[in-house]
């Protein structure tokens, strides 16, 4: 076809899957600490607007 890329050698085409490896799951961690962060902020809204409110239990 004429927009494919040309073939390339299987050695070539595992270097760049090895380069891409070694950088790390950098992106997936920081999706990981946004996801907590987010539950930790709206547990913690929560509890300041909800069950503080309501007083202590009898």
């Amino acid at each position: 076809m004429f927009n494919s890329d040309p073939p390339t050698s299987p050695a070539a085409a595992d270097q760049a899957v090895e380069e891409v490896v070694s950088q790390g799951p950098s992106g997936a961690i920081v999706l990981a600490g946004i996801a907590t962060a987010c539950v930790v902020a709206m547990w913690f809204a929560f509890y300041l607007f909800v069950f503080l409110p309501r007083g202590s239990l009898q």
